[in-house]
């Protein structure tokens, strides 16, 4: 079984969307912010894939991807970002810091499982 770590400020968000991909067949793992989730990176939490939100108080999604991504264990993982923004500029950032995805929010249950599934293969 494969292990998705969320990351989001909004306890709504992580609830449903953990709900969505459980049903799927996926274990979840949840912080509410960057710092948090960056805890159990360095502490070698094993997971298979980040979906992080982009702005959250305090550390960001972006800043958390550049730790995430300093740590060997998840150089080449993939990481998705789940966000209400779509500027291209916020895009290509979130592509140089090294997410592999985009998602916007609302993202009906069909967009997430099927965006999942391509990073995952």
């Amino acid at each position: 079984m494969k292990t998705i770590f969320l990351v989001d400020d909004s306890a709504t968000i992580l609830l449903s969307i953990a709900n969505i991909l459980n049903k799927a067949g996926y274990a979840t793992e949840k912080a509410a912010n960057a710092e948090e989730a960056l805890k159990k990176f360095q502490s070698g939490i094993k997971v298979d894939l980040l979906i992080t939100d982009l702005n959250m108080p305090g550390m960001n999604g972006i800043e958390l991807i550049k730790e995430v991504r300093k740590l060997p264990a998840y150089k080449f993982m993939p990481i998705l970002f789940l966000t209400t923004e779509s500027q291209q500029s916020r895009k290509l950032e979130a592509k140089a810091a090294g997410a592999s995805g985009w998602i916007v929010k609302p993202a009906t249950a069909d967009d997430l499982l099927n965006t999942i599934k391509l990073v995952l293969r």
